[in-house]
């Protein structure tokens, strides 16, 4: 049903929670909704309609504009069912049911930003084939903005197809190149960044070593930002881990940061030294690392140059897929941080975030809806 601003309707319900995500839809998208009961319900007409209120926070975090760096990965799902094993081989037949699509890398984090009702956009590389074009695509449909995404003609677009068979991952194929793009494609790329990093509110780097971030291109727009007081936030590989000197904040997985110092984190004095590594050598103004079914770590430096830790403990649930879980997190800390939320709230907000996104199978954006309701609690 295509509806313009001034369109009228009517539609008859007998219980009003099914009407709760019409109303919220409609409101969203600027429609001015009146609602008439009529009848003897004494259920209907005891219950008052109104649009469900957004925390003033995530209002706040509604009002910024980000741009996401890094590199964008399709991620492609073929769903079936098992029933028997190959006689070619010893291994499973799927019997494929379905085929879906959904963002990945650099393009959850923008998604993650824009399911939030965040204006984003993102920059990198797709390659001149189909799965490019799906990708861009399915940016658009989610009202992130790609015009500084360039196409490179030297390499595939970065896909991973998971083989789903009774919500099981069986296989993951992966399709990418991890060479860095040829100087002139990466010229107009950082040519496009520094255009754009005056106009938003925090940049992300969004790395996963596939060729679009490089040191030169780090400190090339971590020197702008700092002019303009811009925070920079970054969920690191290994790669280039060092190259963040001077950045707001990294959002490393324990594995990461675990393998960036050298140091196993096996208890909390490893954890702490690892963390006060990492704070002081790329002279953060936080660090959060994200460990898992162990929660987070904040790591900051007082006004007194005290390292200051706080540890943020996750929410006993089911955990089906933290495929995506990371991406979630860096979107929601870096959106809270330029909405003027403290590190720690910040950090709280982006735990609830990927607490609810690992119930979950696959790469999926948070619900906005859920995430308000975790954070009123």
């Amino acid at each position: 049903m295509r509806l313009s601003s001034k369109s009228y309707f009517g539609l008859g319900f007998k219980n009003i929670n099914c009407i709760e995500n019409l109303l919220e839809l409609l409101s969203a998208n600027g429609f001015l909704v009146q609602v008439i009961l009529r009848g003897n319900d004494k259920n209907m007409n005891s219950c008052p309609i109104e649009r469900p209120k957004i925390h003033p926070d995530l209002e706040l975090m509604a009002q910024k504009k980000l741009l996401v760096i890094g590199d964008l990965v399709l991620d492609q799902y073929i769903w079936g069912d098992v029933n028997r094993i190959s006689p070619e081989a010893p291994v499973p037949v799927v019997e494929v049911q379905k085929e879906t699509f959904r963002l990945g890398g650099a393009a959850n984090v923008a998604c993650n930003i824009a399911s939030l009702s965040g204006q984003v956009e993102v920059v990198g590389l797709v390659g001149a084939d189909e799965n490019g074009e799906k990708l861009i695509s399915l940016l658009q449909e989610q009202s992130v903005t790609t015009s500084a995404v360039r196409v490179d003609n030297n390499r595939p677009t970065s896909t991973k197809t998971r083989i789903i068979a009774g919500n099981q991952q069986i296989v993951r194929i992966d399709k990418e190149s991890t060479q860095y793009s040829v100087q002139p494609l990466h010229s107009q790329l950082l040519s496009v960044i520094l255009e754009k990093v005056d106009t938003v509110d925090a940049v992300i780097f969004a790395d996963y070593d596939k060729g679009v971030v490089n040191s030169e291109l780090i400190r090339a727009v971590t020197s702008k930002t700092k002019l303009n007081r811009i925070p920079v936030t970054v969920d690191p590989k290994v790669e280039n881990f060092w190259s963040y000197e001077g950045v707001t904040s990294i959002t490393p997985n324990q594995k990461e940061a675990s393998i960036a110092v050298g140091i196993r984190i096996l208890d909390q004095k490893t954890l702490l030294k690892v963390g006060q590594k990492i704070l002081e050598r790329l002279d953060l103004a936080h660090l959060l690392i994200t460990r898992g079914e162990h929660g987070m770590s904040l790591f900051e430096k007082t006004s007194e140059g005290q390292l200051k830790v706080q540890h943020i403990e996750t929410k006993a649930q089911d955990v089906f897929d933290v495929t995506g879980a990371g991406d979630t997190v860096i979107a929601v800390f870096t959106m809270a941080l330029s909405a003027g939320l403290t590190p720690f709230q910040a950090a709280q907000m982006a735990n609830m975030a990927g607490g609810i996104v690992v119930t979950e199978v696959g790469c999926v954006a948070v619900d906005r809806k859920k995430l308000n309701r975790f954070w009123e609690q």
